[in-house]
């Protein structure tokens, strides 16, 4: 694969993808293959728009559904890159399926979260 997996307790979240690296806050999270394979998906996400421009975008699509009234949660579940990686997550095969750009139809479909 392309991404390096390690363990990082200072991270804010779970899981965090940070192109080249996959990071966990907890060890055991190392051996958690739903999770890596979400964070598997972001990775794919930032390498589809060249790293930086996923940075922007994801922000932008947080900070949007903020200013749309949403609460944090809500807010950060509905961004496009989540719902993919959230709805796909399970899916051992869905890397090797997934489209080009396969986010793209999350833009603006409704969360089930």
């Amino acid at each position: 694969m392309i991404a390096i997996v390690r363990h990082a307790s200072f991270i804010p979240a779970r899981g965090m993808a940070l192109f080249p690296f996959i990071l966990v806050k907890h060890p055991q999270d190392l051996a958690d293959a739903r999770l890596i394979r979400h964070e598997y998906i972001h990775i794919w996400q930032q390498i589809e728009l060249l790293i930086v421009p996923f940075y922007v975008l994801y922000l932008a699509n947080y900070l949007w559904n903020r200013l749309k009234g949403q609460p944090h949660e809500q807010a950060y579940y509905n961004i496009c890159f989540e719902k993919e990686a959230f709805m796909h997550d399970h899916d051992e095969n869905y890397l090797r399926e997934r489209r080009l750009w396969g986010f793209w139809r999350y833009i603006i479909k409704k969360s089930s979260f």
